[in-house]
């Protein structure tokens, strides 16, 4: 009986929480030229005006490429952070960790205003690497959450029998570990963009008048809310499912070529 209901529990959790989901996916094919649900016709308008929009388009293709900057600089910062957590002794290594995860635990908005003193000095306010480093901050903590587990279930063993027939450390690492680590990688790589692609505050404090696209909604829901942002909404949406597809089946893919 508890089990039961604990599932009938779970069950209207989720259906609540993908409720709004599912009210947004009707609204972006609305014929009315304003929010309405259900809508009274189906049409395409909201997609077409998104697509014939330039300001909407370079919004997109900019939070596409900060994103992927990011997760880059993310990978190449937080898996030898990772590494070092795991493996290395050092003085110090709990603090290390835990400043490595302080971006999870301080209020995004503390770190926008710190963040936005400084890049005001440097003069990075409104560029595009300006919000790539600051989004990179925020990103760091779930490369490292993830690549520390993958680490700390790592057979080392597989390492030492390399080394033992023969093999380079660099060898190793190219051919046995990091390979075995992929799965990890391309999820880690995947939180990093995600964090950055979905980013608000920080880029209303640093973004200045080069928009990204969840700084260009929340300007549109300012000033008007038309369908439009339904439409971009769902994208978003289907973006980020597609790129979960892909990425579970080339991690699968990874980890079964390198067994």
């Amino acid at each position: 009986m508890s089990r039961r209901v604990l599932v009938l529990a779970c069950g209207l959790i989720y259906l609540f929480l993908m409720l709004p989901i599912l009210v947004v996916f009707p609204i972006s094919l609305s014929s009315a030229p304003y929010m309405q649900f259900p809508p009274p016709g189906w049409s395409w308008q909201w997609y077409e005006r998104y697509l014939d929009d330039p300001q909407w388009i370079d919004a997109t293709w900019r939070s596409l490429y900060i994103g992927v900057a990011t997760a880059i600089l993310a990978l190449a910062l937080g898996v030898p952070l990772a590494f070092s957590l795991v493996r290395a002794k050092f003085v110090g290594r709990a603090l290390v960790e835990r400043l490595a995860l302080a971006p999870v635990i301080v209020p995004t908005i503390i770190l926008s205003v710190a963040v936005y003193g400084i890049f005001a000095k440097l003069k990075l306010i409104g560029t595009w690497y300006g919000l790539v480093v600051a989004h990179t901050v925020l990103a760091l903590p779930f490369v490292v959450l993830v690549m520390v587990a993958g680490l700390r279930d790592f057979d080392r063993g597989l390492e030492q029998a390399a080394e033992g027939l023969g093999a380079s450390r660099w060898r190793t690492l190219t051919r046995i570990t990091l390979p075995l680590l992929r799965p990890s990688l391309v999820s880690a790589g995947l939180l990093a963009f995600i964090s950055s692609f979905d980013e608000l505050v920080v880029a209303l404090f640093l973004a200045g008048a080069n928009m990204t696209l969840p700084k260009k909604m929340f300007d549109n829901i300012l000033m008007e809310i038309d369908p439009t942002i339904a439409a971009v909404s769902v994208m978003q949406i289907l973006l980020v499912a597609l790129v979960l597809v892909l990425i579970g089946r080339f991690g699968r893919g990874l980890s079964g070529s390198a067994r």
